[in-house]
């Protein structure tokens, strides 16, 4: 069954805020899981992630397999990953995250999409 994003928010308590934690990707050269640590922001029905440079293994993961997974109070919720283009959302999800002056440094944002429960 497939769940919304705000469905799985509500059920796991989560806010429109940023969290730690942990995102697992299919290794782009090995095809095995790759799990890391990391902040990501709740916002408007989605979760995010960003990266200031493209040299992050987890975002050339992506790029080569938007196949994702989230964990998040020992839940695990499969999604898929795109790019975002729009600057003003990437704006708004960098200020959420940071909320100082990090939130101004161009970033690569992260939209993940919840694809089955």
């Amino acid at each position: 069954m497939i769940r919304s994003c705000n469905e799985i928010a509500l059920e796991l308590n989560i806010k429109e805020k940023s969290f730690i934690t942990n995102l697992t990707t299919i290794g782009r050269k090995t095809g095995k899981e790759h799990t890391i640590p990391l902040r990501l922001v709740f916002y408007n029905g989605k979760f995010y992630a960003s990266r200031r440079n493209p040299e992050g293994d987890w975002l050339k993961n992506i790029a080569k397999n938007p196949c994702v997974t989230i964990e998040v109070d020992g839940k695990k919720i499969v999604g898929k990953a795109s790019i975002v283009n729009d600057e003003e959302l990437t704006n708004k999800i960098s200020s959420l995250k940071y909320g100082d002056e990090r939130s101004a440094m161009e970033r690569i944002i992260v939209e993940i999409t919840p694809t089955i429960d």
